[in-house]
């Protein structure tokens, strides 16, 4: 009798799960006040809706050698582009990759664990008008890295906060934590790859923009809090995966984001949950190099817009990526997420500026800012505001 009970209980909560889902999505596409995709998003997050991380033993790694697939353009979800897939049998020998063996030299630490490390580190980033003008509210996530404020992102996600650092531009950018997402800093771009702003300055006026994920990575840094403040030192952070063949289809991971794209705009702005989802590499994605750029984690709740920038992380409680676009789908179930791993935005880096990651990270922030602030960024976004939409600002 107690397990008929159960069943039926359990039967009786995922029809009202379904019904929510339908009446939220339906209600959320009349909104036309709703923030900007960011680059990705679906399903509602009010706080019963939240998805949870499931606790799980944490299995060893299902695969030591795989093929990375070469990645191509496609049409993506709320405006981007992302990999598509060739198939298996086209990939060269050469793109076979081989898992680096014993990586740590301690185990494996619970979702549950995890899950908390990581929505401790997880940032929201909001962007709006100050006032009037045409901005729409854009939305996206970011995860802190370093104890003294340093949020790594998109670059489609941080130029809205480099855009809003000059007066010309009507616009005004907060970073949000917990959950719901609530004012917490002020920060400045500390970096963004001047190769993916000339590639994608214009697309901030398309509905559709385009872009593979290649060099859509940037640096924040946290300056004070929302009452101008001094931060208290450190922050909660999660350590970096940067190193190579780490990441293999079958690995469980954990996904967290602020996803925003089947709310309203008001919900987004006042009453926005953070999601978190545990789930498997499905493929490895390349750009050109042979190594692994990106790897796909399937249809998960975080495979929406708002959800850019957002955690991916290891059973180690390391961070091996960050969300990047996600393929068309009219729910995240029929989306595949995309990831940019940790090791492509350390070696990109390099290329970019002559130092890795950490090395970038090793000085005075408030100096790399400085530099970054006046030697680069006017010229970036003189770039972004010749873009510009007239009255769009």
């Amino acid at each position: 009798m107690g397990a008929r009970l159960k069943s039926f209980a359990l039967a009786t909560i995922a029809v009202f799960a379904f019904v929510a889902i339908v009446f939220f999505h339906a209600n959320s596409e009349k909104n036309n006040g709703r923030p900007e995709s960011d680059a990705l998003s679906s399903l509602p997050t009010s706080a019963s809706q939240v998805a949870q991380v499931a606790s799980s033993k944490n299995s060893a790694p299902t695969s030591s050698t795989s093929a990375i697939i070469k990645s191509k353009e496609a049409p993506l979800a709320k405006g981007t582009k992302n990999p598509t897939l060739e198939p298996q049998s086209n990939v060269p020998p050469q793109t076979l990759v081989t898992r680096l063996e014993s990586p740590y030299t301690f185990g494996t630490r619970s979702f549950d664990e995890i899950n908390v490390s990581t929505r401790a580190a997880l940032v929201n980033i909001l962007c709006m008008p100050r006032s009037g003008g045409t901005f729409r509210p854009t939305s996206g996530s970011g995860v802190l890295i370093d104890p003294r404020g340093v949020i790594l992102t998109n670059a489609h996600v941080a130029q809205y906060v480099l855009l809003a650092s000059d007066q010309r531009v009507n616009l005004s950018c907060i970073i949000r934590g917990k959950s719901p997402a609530s004012p917490m800093w002020n920060a400045e771009v500390l970096y963004i790859p001047s190769i993916w702003v000339n590639d994608h300055a214009q697309d901030l006026n398309a509905e559709r923009a385009k872009s593979t994920g290649e060099h859509d990575y940037a640096l924040l840094h946290i300056t004070s809090n929302v009452d101008d403040s001094p931060t208290a030192s450190p922050v909660s952070f999660l350590p970096v995966e940067s190193r190579e063949k780490i990441t293999f289809p079958g690995d469980s991971v954990l996904v967290a984001a602020y996803p925003a794209e089947f709310v309203g705009g008001a919900i987004a702005t006042n009453n926005l949950y953070s999601v978190s989802s545990v789930t498997t590499i499905k493929q490895l994605l390349t750009f050109e190099t042979g190594a692994v750029d990106l790897f796909s984690v399937g249809g998960v709740l975080e495979a929406q817009s708002g959800s850019s920038g957002g955690a991916v992380v290891n059973a180690w409680n390391y961070l091996v990526g960050i969300i990047t676009t996600t393929s068309d789908g009219a729910t995240t179930a029929e989306r595949d997420l995309h990831v940019t791993t940790l090791d492509y935005i350390n070696r990109d880096i390099k290329v970019q500026t002559g130092k890795s990651l950490g090395e970038f990270l090793s000085g005075d922030l408030a100096v790399t800012a400085a530099i970054f602030n006046t030697q680069e960024a006017p010229d970036l976004i003189d770039k972004f505001i010749s873009k510009i939409t007239p009255g769009n600002n």
